[in-house]
């Protein structure tokens, strides 16, 4: 069995680590901020001394294409992302870039001569901190939302997220998706508790999660907090806090499958005395289950309006994003269990509770994702682990599943 090199693999993830602390210590790289810029020339000067063909398309992609015959056919992708959330860990998206490119170079290294090519992608705006939606570069990438339309974004900064790319020289001009895989494969970290708790070393993710992000304004009225009889209230405080013990109860009817997390909540004018007049919050709904999904999100459209004449508020819902859930391919998924056993490695199939790239780029291509453990099931936190003995083996299934499909 080949080998990828592991000392070289954990090095270049440490130092990507490295990139993008802010004035407080935090490892913090938003898209198209200097930090990513910073990240995106360490990138791209390893992929580049791979010998890899780079290139940049209009929405910031970066892209490294390895076609040693020259057959200029789809090539196997692998890819994720190296932008982070702010105070991120070390591992979410970039451990799937540094894989891809570690399996290129042990390809190399060893002589393989894949018979189609191989190509790494790094995506723009995974995250979506700065930019809505999240998974932006790979969902443009497949055609789900207009180069223009993306372009346009305007982040939490007020910044636009074209003439950012523009500032930092991520500005491409190849269309994105042009280059057409013939399949895509990414290796993550779990960011769950499932693999440790069950001493299970390879995730073979069978399915994705649909999700559903809503922001909701509830208008009341502001009054004084001593004078105003409770049933004479306005109070979007209160129709908030009813909203939010709600869809905890909710949730738990969903058979074990469905969450809901209320992320943001903010109260205006935000004062002790002051009977909130409005309250703003976001909502995620997830299930792997498109009929549950889609039950949850009319079941809370009934919940609104029912609170709305209750509290006697108003209640207004901005749609933020919503992605359905993906079926990933079942042939690459045995591919990826049938290669963590020729290994000597446990592995069982599971559902990805988080949104990736990959869920896009399923939408063009077959296309599946290898988990490795999460120490504590952490991340989105710089207490984000996972054992360096558990990253080399999810790069060696990888590098076992690509051989396989791209023929070497």
């Amino acid at each position: 069995m080949l080998s990828i090199d592991a000392a070289r693999f954990l090095g270049r993830l440490a130092a990507l680590a490295e990139i993008g602390r802010d004035g407080q210590g935090r490892r913090t790289r938003l898209a198209a901020s200097d930090a990513d810029r910073a990240g995106r020339d360490l990138v791209t000067g390893w992929m580049r001394e791979a010998g890899l063909d780079v290139r940049v398309d209009r929405i910031g992609n970066l892209i490294g294409l390895w076609d040693p015959s020259g057959t200029g056919s789809g090539p196997v992708m692998m890819g994720s992302h190296i932008d982070t959330v702010i105070d991120a860990g070390a591992y979410d998206g970039c451990t799937g870039v540094l894989a891809g490119l570690a399996v290129i170079e042990a390809l190399r290294a060893a002589g393989d001569v894949p018979t189609r090519p191989l190509a790494l992608a790094a995506f723009t705006n995974e995250e979506g901190v700065r930019y809505a939606p999240d998974m932006l570069g790979s969902l443009v990438y497949a055609g789900g939302l207009s180069v223009e339309a993306a372009l346009a974004t305007v982040g939490t900064d007020g910044t636009v997220l074209g003439e950012e790319l523009a500032r930092i020289g991520y500005a491409g001009s190849e269309a994105p998706g042009t280059l057409r895989p013939h399949a895509y494969l990414e290796l993550h970290v779990e960011q769950g508790p499932v693999l440790e708790r069950e001493g299970v070393a390879i995730g073979a993710v069978e399915d994705l999660q649909g999700i559903s992000w809503q922001e909701v304004t509830i208008e009341g009225a502001a009054n004084h907090a001593g004078t105003t009889p409770m049933d004479l209230r306005r109070d979007a405080g209160v129709a908030a806090a009813l909203l939010v013990a709600w869809l905890r109860e909710r949730a738990g009817a969903g058979n074990g499958r469905s969450v809901a997390t209320v992320g943001r909540l903010r109260l205006e004018p935000d004062a002790i005395n002051v009977i909130p007049a409005r309250a703003v919050l976001t909502i995620d709904l997830r299930d792997p289950d498109a009929g549950r999904l889609a039950a949850f999100e009319a079941d809370l459209r009934q919940r609104l309006d029912g609170l709305a004449r209750r509290e006697n508020v108003t209640v207004t819902v901005r749609r933020l994003a919503r992605f359905d859930p993906v079926t990933f391919d079942s042939g690459i998924v045995r591919r990826i269990e049938a290669a963590a056993r020729a290994r000597g490695l446990s592995v069982r199939r599971m559902t990805s509770g988080a949104g990736h790239d990959a869920q896009m780029m399923a939408r063009l291509c077959p296309a599946a994702m290898i988990f490795v453990p999460s120490i504590g099931g952490i991340s989105h936190s710089p207490a984000e682990r996972t054992a360096d003995a558990d990253l080399v083996a999810g790069a060696a299934v990888m590098l076992d599943v690509v051989r396989d499909l791209c023929g070497t």
